[in-house]
């Protein structure tokens, strides 16, 4: 691979290339049900505080606009003046528009390249981010991967497995009754009794993931785990994932390789810049995709070579100066 194209692929943060333990795989078609949840035309603004944070969004392809200033009465003025920001405030358009309807026993692939809005829009179905225009239905309740299971760094595995589990709505008996498989599925051994700050980050990963499906959700949403875990993992996942769906749940999974999204989903959703670009079958969907990535690989690189070539031109006009002078 070369320098140009692993750049590329930093900024995309999409893996093209089929993984060989997803060779050959394709979720199973089960019969749908009815309607779980319907996101109706979706709008979702944050205000960001600096100039740095500002050009980030940009560079991602965001929309970015000033932010209008609240008006305040004078007495609040003068009260809150010393807690007023005097930085650059803006307001970063995160999702726009976004409009669909998921069905239960559906497992639904988010594609899009970094800032397209993919997490956004997951944070925003389980009511962490409230609309800014637009509306989220939802028929039972949403579980998403490390954050209903919020993982606490200072307390052992098995704390954070109880509490994880009660934050699901599990009983003490039912997490009594689920702790070995939890502990089993997430692979971590004896360190379930050591604090969650010595874990590694793909321990942290299995942990979440055997804690938040521990409870066959209604809608089970999946940000990027199982990249940290090995085939094994991912294997003992992907059974979860059909577990859930034959159980009439729905899940919605997020991730960067696009031979995990053809083998695990029925259905994806390509997101862009905060907007739902196309939502159709497996196939037809990561087709365009993937032809979207290398035309936006082969852009990038072409204008990397040209601005090198100009200033090499540059540099070399500049020595012919010099000489004649």
């Amino acid at each position: 691979m070369t320098d140009d194209v692993a750049e590329a692929d930093a900024h995309l943060d999409f893996d093209l290339e089929d993984e060989s333990d997803d060779a050959g795989e394709h979720a199973e078609s089960i019969p749908l049900g009815d309607p779980c949840l319907v996101v109706d035309d979706l709008h979702i603004v944050f205000r960001v505080f600096g100039g740095k944070k500002r050009e980030s969004a940009k560079k991602q392809g965001l929309h970015v606009q000033d932010a209008t200033p609240v008006r305040r009465n004078p007495v609040k003025r003068l009260l809150g003046a010393g807690r007023q920001h005097v930085g650059a405030v803006s307001e970063v358009h995160a999702v726009r528009g976004v409009s669909f309807t998921a069905r239960h026993g559906e497992s639904i692939g988010i594609v899009g390249i970094n800032g397209s809005g993919k997490s956004t829009l997951l944070r925003a179905i389980t009511g962490l981010i409230p609309p800014h225009t637009g509306s989220v239905y939802v028929d039972g309740e949403p579980a998403l991967l490390g954050v209903n299971a919020a993982l606490m760094p200072q307390m052992t595995g098995a704390k954070n497995i109880e509490i994880g589990g009660l934050a699901l709505g599990m009983t003490p008996r039912q997490i009594d009754e689920k702790f070995d498989e939890v502990v089993e599925f997430a692979d971590i051994g004896d360190f379930v009794d050591m604090p969650m700050r010595t874990y590694s980050s793909g321990m942290a990963a299995r942990l979440r993931f055997a804690i938040s499906s521990a409870a066959v959700p209604d809608i089970l949403m999946v940000d990027e785990a199982l990249a940290t875990g090995d085939a094994a993992f991912k294997a003992r996942s992907k059974a979860r994932i059909e577990e859930v769906r034959e159980q009439a749940g729905t899940v919605f999974l997020v991730s960067h390789s696009i031979s995990t999204i053809e083998a695990m989903c029925t259905r994806v959703l390509w997101m862009h810049q905060g907007q739902l670009v196309m939502d159709g079958p497996v196939e037809e969907v990561t087709e365009a995709y993937r032809a979207f990535v290398r035309a936006h690989r082969q852009a990038r690189s072409s204008a990397r070579a040209g601005g090198r070539r100009q200033n090499r031109q540059d540099g070399q006009s500049r020595q012919d100066r010099q000489r004649r002078s």
